[in-house]
């Protein structure tokens, strides 16, 4: 479906999913907030014991930054993918404040805090160290990867997805745990979305053969 009439036929998804993503993020800025403030447990992990952290912050920021442009530009150009993957991402924001406000933790042992080299240029926001349960980054990458059209950007996103979980973990970023669960919430969001609007199109198809 192209813009013109996307805009034309969809302009009461359009207005809730921006209004929905907006709304939020603003409350999950404030929810970080509230979670850095909270004292937490230390989970043990063998797999982190193994090795010493390294610091990889710019090789994490990098392919995230990296697939995020790839994500806009590609799905940008097809309205529909755009909107699930805004309507997905926001579900999944959803689920993290969830089962972060259920799982209060503290920060692996010996981390390197991963300092996002952007907002740390133009002086803006917190060092995190409590968004734990489950990995964003990891999430939000394989998001990327399931929402793509084209085998190519699916085998793009799959590595950077795979590294940056790699990444996150050598830095001590996150615990184990983390890592593999963040795909499992990014699967289930997505299909959550996908379900929602063919069951949604399946209506909107019968009430117009009416």
């Amino acid at each position: 479906m192209k813009w013109k009439v996307f805009l034309t036929d969809r302009k009461i998804e359009i207005v809730i999913t921006v209004l929905l993503i907006v709304t939020i993020l603003i409350i999950f800025s404030n929810f970080l907030s509230f979670i850095e403030q909270r004292h937490g447990v230390v989970l043990p992990d063998p797999i982190l014991k193994i090795y010493d952290p390294i610091d990889l912050t710019w090789l994490i920021f990098g392919l995230i930054y990296l697939s995020l442009g790839i994500a806009i530009i590609k799905f940008a150009t097809k309205p529909d993918l755009l909107f699930i993957a805004l309507q997905s991402y926001s579900l999944l924001l959803i689920f993290r404040m969830i089962v972060m406000y259920v799982t209060p933790l503290e920060a692996p042992d010996n981390m390197l805090s991963l300092n996002d080299p952007l907002v740390q240029f133009f002086g803006t926001g917190n060092i995190l160290t409590k968004d734990l349960f489950f990995s964003g980054h990891t999430a939000t990458l394989f998001l990327f990867f399931l929402i793509a059209d084209k085998k190519y950007l699916k085998v793009i996103f799959l590595i950077f997805t795979s590294i940056v979980a790699l990444a996150v973990l050598l830095q001590h970023v996150h615990y184990t745990v983390d890592v593999v669960a963040a795909p499992i919430f990014a699967y289930v969001s997505y299909r959550i979305i996908k379900l929602l609007r063919e069951n949604s199109f399946t209506r909107i198809t019968a009430s117009s053969e009416n």
